[in-house]
């Protein structure tokens, strides 16, 4: 993994579960893939959905941001 790899808003909305095989989303400007997770089956998670930044969403959630310690980073979000 290439954490230091930058993508633009528009490259991680590409990963939203529909468009591309990965199911990508930002927090707090850091990228992870959650491809892996059935909870994002088809790119979607409860009222949430894949290639946006969650940032904030995750106060309307009803767990942590540390949820996300255990998907991969895939890179930084541009601004």
């Amino acid at each position: 993994m290439d954490a230091s790899k930058k993508y633009k808003k528009s490259q991680l909305a590409l990963r939203n579960g529909q468009d591309k095989e990965e199911i990508w989303v930002a927090l707090h400007g850091i990228i992870y893939d959650v491809s892996d997770s059935r909870l994002w089956k088809n790119g979607k998670h409860y009222e949430h959905w894949a290639g946006q930044d969650l940032t904030d969403e995750l106060a309307d959630a009803p767990h942590t941001e540390s949820v996300f310690e255990k998907f991969k980073q895939v890179g930084i979000l541009e601004d």
